[in-house]
């Protein structure tokens, strides 16, 4: 596996971080055993970062992997670095009721995270969503105290725009951002990600995927589970799915020619965006993990690239990437 650095104050890690959502909530059905063995099969492989959030499940995420962090051999245990988002507010129904990011409420989820995940510390600790009604400054100090006292070893951020970033930045080194960034999710192109190199940030870049939709495996007739939360996304309903699926094929015949799947062909883009950029793969079971791992190995010329441009150029998808009351919550698209 090979390795890259999240930013200038930022740990070494390596080059794709499995992003362990799925394993808990908001794709359907799933399987816990085979969630804890691709865990496993991960840290085997080399993969170090494991990101999660204390809102996944109600703490039924973190508490998989501890259960997978427990069961792994000592050498690939050690190696592990949690990412944790914190700050969502949930009903007892599974709804969202916003973010806190209050310094008193930042702790709290700390205290709570660390005994889920049965350790004395968390790998890398950020906000999900900014709190509106909180400054940025006052949530990230109360970071950099968890980080003072131990609690943490660096200070991430997660959806905000180019002016929060500086603003967090001017109060404790930041390692990364954590933002969507795929081939049709593109917008931290324009200001953000030059902010975040000017100010020696990382980025760890979910959605590489879209959420299955350019995988290569998805199509019109597939019918999702109860509580996949991909029914009410604006790019997987009606027109929009057949236009973006239609850019997949595209996409597939660039990957046909170079011998590799229409996924590796995704994540072998994003990873070819820059050394900084760690993408995180939503991959729930062993067999998309191992497809996965293999886009390290791709390489993309500069033929492959203006080809990648010309089948799904910037701005292309149809549909915005949350729905409407979701996106009221992302900074990062408010500066846009």
């Amino acid at each position: 596996m090979q390795t890259r650095t999240l930013g200038t104050n930022g740990p070494r890690t390596s080059a794709l971080g499995l992003g362990c959502m799925g394993m808990s909530a908001l794709y359907g059905h799933t399987d816990r055993a085979e969630s804890v063995a691709t865990i496993h099969a991960a840290l085997e492989a080399g993969v170090t970062l494991l990101d999660t959030g204390d809102f996944y499940g109600m703490g039924h995420n973190e508490l998989l992997i501890d259960e997978a962090l427990r069961t792994a051999p000592s050498a690939h245990r050690e190696q592990a670095l949690t990412s944790v988002k914190f700050g969502a507010l949930r009903t007892v129904e599974g709804g969202f009721t916003g973010y806190d990011g209050r310094p008193e409420a930042v702790k709290n989820f700390a205290a709570y995270s660390l005994q889920r995940l049965g350790t004395d510390h968390i790998g890398i600790y950020r906000m999900a969503r900014l709190d509106p009604a909180v400054p940025v400054e006052e949530t990230v100090g109360a970071v950099a105290e968890l980080v003072e006292a131990g609690h943490v070893r660096h200070i991430g951020l997660s959806e905000v725009g180019a002016d929060t970033v500086r603003r967090a930045a001017s109060v404790a080194p930041v390692s990364d951002l954590q933002i969507e960034y795929s081939l049709i999710s593109r917008g931290i192109e324009e200001e953000i990600l030059p902010v975040c190199r000017e100010l020696g940030i990382g980025v760890t870049a979910y959605g590489v995927l879209s959420r299955g939709l350019i995988s290569g495996n998805w199509s019109r007739e597939r019918e999702l589970a109860p509580g996949d939360f991909r029914g009410m996304s604006p790019r997987f309903s009606g027109e929009n799915l057949d236009h973006n699926l239609a850019l997949v094929e595209a996409l597939r015949r660039i990957a046909d020619g170079k011998g590799i799947t229409v996924a590796q062909t995704a994540i072998a883009w994003v990873l070819s965006r820059g050394d900084d950029i760690v993408p995180l793969i939503g991959a729930r079971t062993r067999e998309r993990l191992a497809e996965s791992l293999a886009a390290v190995e791709v390489t993309l010329d500069r033929d492959d690239l203006d080809a990648i441009e010309r089948a799904v150029p910037a701005g292309a998808a149809a549909g915005e990437r949350y729905s409407a009351n979701q996106m009221a919550h992302l900074d990062s698209e408010k500066q846009r």
